[in-house]
């Protein structure tokens, strides 16, 4: 009896950990939208800090990471699916050359952060054959 009990909290100790991985892999929801001349993009972040949070863009990937300390629990832990540390990497449609530096400016607010990027300008049309 003692061990079936201990084999489930194991378990369940298990599936804890593989959900959690499973939402930092897929965190966060991010939408990407032009707006006039700029890109902007939207990467909600709740639960995290605005100092725990980097953004980094290095020809046309966006580099985001966060972390936040989780303080130990004083009692048993039923559950604990929040990720605990985001480190995702997305491809934004813009063109860049390689000694081209990409500058945006982001904001920070109720756990979304909304980054602007300017869109190069010198689009070209593309003839449909």
């Amino acid at each position: 009896m003692g061990i079936g009990r201990y084999m489930v909290k194991e378990l369940a100790r298990e599936l804890d950990n593989r959900s959690r991985e499973f939402y930092e892999f897929v965190m966060p929801a991010i939408d990407m939208v032009s707006e006039d001349s700029e890109l902007v993009v939207t990467i909600d972040l709740p639960g995290f800090a605005k100092k725990d949070i980097a953004l980094k863009i290095k020809g046309n990937i966006l580099a985001i990471s966060a972390k936040r300390d989780v303080a130990e629990a004083k009692g048993t832990i039923y559950q604990r699916h929040r990720p605990q540390r985001i480190e995702k990497k997305i491809i934004l449609p813009l063109h860049v050359k390689e000694d081209e530096k990409v500058v945006g400016k982001a904001t920070y607010v109720d756990g979304v952060v909304t980054l602007r990027i300017p869109m190069p300008s010198g689009a070209t049309s593309i003839p449909i054959s």
